[in-house]
């Protein structure tokens, strides 16, 4: 554990790129051999806004990469934060409460409340708009969301109290993750409802995915699938009754378009219908 965090602590620029674009072109490739859905769609077209919104998300990171270090160091120094008032513990558990707490408030906190607050909703209504999910819509947000996102995990920083190396780490797994759940793939029914008690699972993220409310608003969680059982937000359907997109902005081919997509944001907000069929929640 010890050469892990160290590894993560002065992780290079290039290891995270790979990281990134290794998961992207891993999954591609299993979407291919073991497809969730058979969907006759143009899978490059598709990805080009999405690898655009990747991009842009990189580049609203890049800049603001100091501000996590310098408040790590800050917390750390000052021994501020959760992890750091708790008392001693073993290095494997202060690592994984470090990245659970990270995931909590870095993730799904902010997931909730971008879809609580309207004007957040129509910024990652951006990423909801997708009428084809796959593992190249994990990194498919408005550059407006980066910064909500950043905001939010820059918070999680300072709150736990995380070292640099842990937040390297958390950051690097909540892509993967993300890339995972997103993924147009088939896990064995089983294996997909055993993990999605401990880790978020791809046929419990694609409810998340679902065009109508209540489905919409549930399953908020990226790496840790807890969270949303712990705080009510967990729901599941059949994946086979699944239908990606957002009830009202059903434009497909607005919603495939970078200048639309990037417009989005702005539009006038519309008010989400609620589909009536039974409601399955645990």
């Amino acid at each position: 554990m010890e050469q892990l965090i160290s590894y993560f602590d002065t992780i290079p620029s290039w290891h995270r790129s790979l990281i990134l674009v290794g998961g992207i072109t891993f999954f591609w490739i299993l979407e291919g051999v073991v497809p969730l859905f058979n969907v006759p769609y143009k899978k490059w077209r598709h990805s080009v806004p999405n690898f655009f919104f990747t991009l842009t998300t990189i580049i609203v990171n890049f800049p603001l990469a100091f501000l996590l270090l310098k408040s790590s160091d800050w917390a750390v120094e000052n021994q501020f934060g959760i992890i750091n008032w708790l008392p001693e513990m073993p290095l494997w558990l202060y690592v994984l409460l470090g990245v659970m707490l990270l995931d909590l408030i870095g993730a799904y906190a902010a997931h909730w409340v971008e879809h609580k607050v309207k004007p957040l909703w129509m910024v990652h209504l951006v990423h909801h708009s997708d009428h084809n999910v796959d593992t190249t819509t994990a990194n498919r947000h408005h550059p407006l969301e980066s910064l909500i996102r950043y905001a939010f995990t820059l918070a999680g920083v300072i709150l736990v109290g995380a070292p640099i190396g842990i937040i390297m780490l958390y950051q690097s797994l909540s892509v993967v993750f993300s890339q995972f759940n997103h993924a147009n793939i088939r896990l064995p029914k089983r294996v997909d409802s055993v993990i999605s008690w401990i880790i978020v699972s791809p046929d419990m993220h694609k409810v998340h995915h679902h065009y109508q409310l209540p489905y919409t608003d549930s399953n908020y969680g990226n790496i840790f699938s807890i969270w949303d059982r712990l705080f009510g937000t967990y729901m599941s359907m059949d994946v086979k009754d699944i239908v990606y997109g957002v009830d009202t902005f059903p434009d497909e081919k607005e919603n495939s378009s970078i200048k639309g997509l990037l417009k989005q944001p702005f539009h006038k907000y519309r008010r989400p219908t609620t589909e009536n069929q039974e409601v399955i929640s645990e």
